[in-house]
C-alpha cells in the first residue's frame, strides 16, 4: 500500500475529502516523528509501540570485496505490535 492508497482509504472511512485526509495523515506522521525525536518512545494502546534504540558499532563485510568494514553506531526506530493488532492479523 502506498501513501496515496492510505490517504484514499482514510478519506473513504472518515467520509472526508482526500485533501483533508492527506493533511490529517501528514499531521499524524509529523507528530509521531517529533515525539520519537523528543521522547524516544510512542505508545498507541492496542496498536503498538514505536521505540528509538541505539545500535552499537559493529564489524560487517563489504559484499563486493569481502573485506571487513566498520559499521558506525546509529539510532533506529523499532515497532512492537500491540495485542489487538496481533489478534487482528492472525
Amino acid at each position: 500500500m502506498t501513501k496515496a492508497d492510505l490517504v484514499a482509504k482514510i478519506a473513504e472511512k472518515a467520509d472526508t475529502t482526500k485533501a483533508n485526509a492527506e493533511r490529517a495523515l501528514n499531521a499524524f506522521l509529523e507528530a509521531v516523528e517529533a515525539t520519537l525525536v523528543k521522547e524516544g518512545k510512542l505508545t498507541l494502546t492496542g496498536f503498538g509501540t514505536f521505540v528509538v534504540e541505539e545500535r552499537k558499532e559493529r564489524t560487517g563485510r563489504n559484499p563486493r570485496t569481502g573485506g571487513a568494514i566498520t559499521i558506525p553506531a546509529c539510532k533506529v526506530v523499532k515497532f512492537r505490535p500491540g495485542k489487538l493488532l496481533k489478534e487482528a492479523v492472525k
